[in-house]
């Protein structure tokens, strides 16, 4: 008698687990506070207190700006260490030691007399605001977040961008009603309530493992490692930096950062140039800031299907035509297109910096190689403004030096054209792989 026919069973389809959403909000949530907050180490929260700080401790206009160049390049300095700590003893920790030291540098702050003191403020709180907290938030997200890694990076972002963009037009009133003393010892408070916080009692304790990748099963071992997956074997710092890519992405945040520091703190005198009234060039910095939110969450969601090599040809070249541009502007439509392009840039590279470093070199040495980037951009930072100025004074207007800056995306550009993804063993280590699979 003949065997009835059996039926296949149709496989269910896995629903989401409800915890990842709120592991993934948990994450998000306190990323964001922290980049936020680095708002007080930040050039643009900065700018608001140097006037104040001028007239009250009688001190000149230069000898102020240097000790915010020797506070910037400090904080070069200490990225790569911050960063093996990071890998050490993870995020988590990091940041609530980086909060405690940031909040207490900010009420020591308020207590500076003179130049030393303010020398030595501005020496902390570039390395704890603009580097350190910076730095711990980003990483946090690549480390804690292994699926939708560059929406939660767009995410946190936009947020964290939104409240240093913000924090400039409160911090003004501020100033004005109590005193840059009282500012500044209010900061501190606000870091180590809010950052402690959501260190401490938001973030998860431990990052979720990362998925096993299918190179590594036995149903798909192929040897190979799409820039989705990530590398097969994660990649140390020394190897990392001898990789075109690493070099072509540490070239763009570098680019990035001096040129559009550069462009920011002489904003009111290049857009004078340019028939703006200061009102009117200080209003740029609303589009940029637009602008730079939907940048973080459109950049954020194609970081995620998209190359990142033609990531960082799209954004050099929105950045030279940016640069270029400023010395050509006009009151209108023109000035709004590039206070847009410019916030395009500054946040679509500080999203796609931190997405992809994790896809091409792995997740254990994340730290090392991002603090050294990050001591690239910070340093970077602190020699715009001058070359920027240098340029002004040796012509009639800022658009020779402008059109010699545009040169630098372009040549990134040319550079990420050329270089190629780092392959997913580094160069020596194919035994481990091997070894894996056995």
């Amino acid at each position: 008698m003949p065997e009835a026919p059996v039926t296949p069973v149709p496989t269910p389809t896995p629903t989401p687990d409800p915890r990842s959403r709120i592991y993934l909000g948990r994450v998000i949530a306190s990323a964001s506070v922290a980049l936020a907050l680095t708002a007080p180490g930040q050039t643009a929260a900065m700018s608001v207190f140097v006037d104040p700080l001028i007239d009250s401790l009688g001190l000149s206009r230069t000898v102020v700006s240097t000790a915010y160049m020797v506070g910037s390049l400090s904080g070069a300095l200490i990225m790569p260490v911050l960063g093996r700590l990071i890998d050490r003893f993870g995020p988590r920790r990091v940041m609530t030691a980086v909060a405690a030291c940031f909040g207490a540098i900010l009420l020591a702050a308020s207590a500076v007399t003179g130049i030393i003191g303010l020398t030595a403020a501005f020496v902390g709180l570039r390395v704890g605001g603009q580097g350190a907290l910076n730095l711990v938030a980003t990483t946090t997200v690549a480390v804690y977040v292994h699926h939708r890694r560059g929406f939660a990076m767009g995410v946190t972002t936009a947020v964290g961008t939104a409240g240093i963009s913000l924090a400039p037009v409160l911090l003004e009133h501020l100033v004005s009603d109590f005193g840059w003393r009282t500012v500044w010892a209010l900061e501190g408070a606000v870091v180590l309530a809010a950052v402690l916080t959501v260190s401490l009692l938001v973030l998860p304790r431990v990052p979720a493992k990362p998925p096993v990748r299918e190179e590594h099963t036995e149903a798909g071992n192929s040897g190979r490692s799409g820039p989705a997956q990530g590398p097969l074997v994660d990649w140390t710092l020394p190897e990392a930096v001898r990789t075109g890519m690493f070099w072509t992405v540490a070239a763009g945040v570098g680019v990035c950062s001096l040129v559009s520091t550069a462009l920011n703190f002489h904003q009111l005198s290049l857009l004078g140039e340019r028939g703006l009234t200061a009102a009117q060039a200080a209003a740029t910095f609303v589009p940029q800031t637009l602008a730079g939110l939907a940048a973080s969450f459109v950049l954020g969601w194609l970081a995620d299907h998209v190359s990142d090599r033609v990531l960082i040809v799209a954004m050099m070249v929105v950045m030279a035509a940016a640069t270029a541009g400023a010395g050509w502007v006009h009151p209108g439509w023109t000035v709004v297109a590039y206070g847009m392009a410019l916030g395009i840039c500054n946040n679509g590279l500080r999203t796609l910096e931190a997405v992809a470093f994790p896809r091409c070199f792995g997740l254990r040495h994340i730290g090392a190689i991002r603090g050294v980037v990050h001591s690239v951009t910070v340093g970077a930072s602190a020699f715009g403004p001058v070359l920027l100025a240098l340029g002004r004074s040796w012509t009639v207007s800022y658009r020779p030096v402008l059109l010699v800056l545009c040169l630098l995306p372009l040549a990134v550009v040319l550079a990420a054209l050329l270089v190629r993804h780092p392959p997913p063993v580094p160069p020596g280590r194919e035994e481990e792989v091997l070894e894996q699979g056995a």
